[in-house]
């Protein structure tokens, strides 16, 4: 079993979310009946929506992880999933986002929802910035 099946295993007994087909059109997703919470692209990697007030407020923990991509303008978080401590991180960050969207106003109808997908290129992570491995 793959660590996204897992963590999707996981998340579809939370109560709040259900499974569903990713509105990007590809993989899953796990949301509630107002938003989309997480989407399962591949076997390592996950977008989670998170709100804007959520990402500026977690901001500096978020751009330390090395397993977390975040993209200017998106209210989109892409997880790497490369290990079981990714998952409980990925938990974290859905639990966050559930929160945070059950204490928003719903987003306007042009403010765009779209995920990461296609937007976020994923790494290894022992490769540094220059592209050379350690």
């Amino acid at each position: 079993m793959t660590l996204a099946q897992r963590a999707l295993e996981r998340l579809d007994a939370w109560p709040d979310l259900t499974v569903q087909p990713a509105s990007c059109g590809t993989g899953r997703a796990l949301g509630t009946p107002h938003s989309e919470i997480v989407h399962f692209h591949g076997d390592r990697e996950a977008d989670v929506h998170l709100t804007t007030g959520a990402i500026r407020r977690f901001s500096g923990d978020l751009a330390e992880s090395t397993a977390i991509r975040i993209l200017p303008g998106s209210r989109w978080v892409t997880v790497r999933l490369h290990c079981g401590t990714d998952i409980d991180l990925l938990l974290s960050l859905v639990s966050v986002a559930l929160h945070a969207h059950q204490a928003s106003q719903p987003p306007a109808p042009h403010a765009s929802a779209a995920c990461n997908l296609h937007r976020v290129m994923l790494l290894p992570r022992d490769l540094d910035p220059s592209g050379f491995s350690h």
